[in-house]
């Protein structure tokens, strides 16, 4: 197996309430109905665990599913970092943070997120697997921001 990542960075004013976004990003349910290729994420404790649908790297199947420690800083800042029970593997994880800032127009959301993966690929692949990971992780953001306005009511 081979670990490869890759890490994307946004920054938008959203023209809704601090309080509306993050009751949003707070709600394990909702983000998975938000969220392209997710199909549940599951609360248990502090840490939430993400299970998605299947997805192709290179001709290479997998059905990622992962555990998040979750930290928030009330109405600020979220971070999550991959923590898989003791004694279990998983082959996919995320790191990263949202935060969120009052603005005259509504709210600043930041977000940083990696997402890192084993495959049983070559190392010599990882520009095309990085290629493929960028691919889908701008899909996913594109439609999870589409989403969320429109869970905000915020649609064109």
């Amino acid at each position: 197996m081979t670990r490869f990542s890759a890490r994307t960075e946004a920054r938008a004013v959203v023209g809704a309430d601090r309080a509306e976004i993050w009751d949003a990003l707070t709600d394990p349910g909702l983000v998975a109905r938000l969220t392209p290729f997710v199909t549940r994420i599951s609360e248990r404790g502090r840490h939430w665990f993400w299970e998605m649908s299947g997805l192709q790297v290179l001709g290479v199947g997998l059905t990622p599913a992962f555990t998040e420690q979750m930290a928030f800083t009330d109405k600020e800042r979220i971070e999550f970092s991959h923590d898989p029970p003791a004694g279990e593997k998983e082959r996919a994880g995320a790191y990263g943070w949202y935060d969120l800032a009052d603005h005259e127009d509504g709210t600043t959301l930041s977000t940083r997120l990696e997402i890192a993966v084993d495959l049983p690929l070559p190392r010599a692949s990882a520009p095309a697997v990085h290629a493929a990971m960028r691919g889908v992780m701008g899909q996913m953001g594109d439609r999870f921001s589409r989403n969320l306005c429109r869970h905000l009511g915020l649609e064109g």
